[in-house]
């Protein structure tokens, strides 16, 4: 059984490659979507942002490329490729990206009654 369906298994990936940069755009593939957990790869052209929201579980961002400026409620942290930060649940965050970046967002929740661990 594969939970992980969305990238080809027992090969070595670079995730970079997986999500291109689009034009002025975001764009995303989700790779993993369950009630408890998401991963999803982001890649953002300059100047692009994701506007201020929150999330009811802890969203930990890893940058593969490029420099991000990430709010977490009233600070903001300068995030570049190789580095990762976590945004924790509840709290308003946004970003905003100083160059083109792209990123892995791994979205950890809690877990619903009767999930699998």
């Amino acid at each position: 059984m594969k939970f992980i369906e969305r990238i080809p298994q027992k090969e070595v990936l670079d995730l970079k490659k997986l999500i291109p940069f689009g034009e002025e755009q975001i764009i995303s593939k989700t790779l993993v979507q369950r009630s408890s957990m998401g991963m999803t790869l982001f890649s953002l052209d300059k100047n692009q942002e994701i506007a201020t929201h929150r999330s009811n579980g802890d969203a930990m961002v890893n940058i593969l490329s490029g420099t991000a400026l990430i709010k977490i409620a009233d600070e903001t942290y300068t995030v570049t490729a190789g580095e990762s930060i976590v945004m924790p649940a509840t709290i308003p965050h946004s970003l905003f990206a100083v160059e083109s970046f792209q990123m892995l967002l791994v979205v950890v929740k809690p877990e619903n009654k009767g999930e699998r661990k």
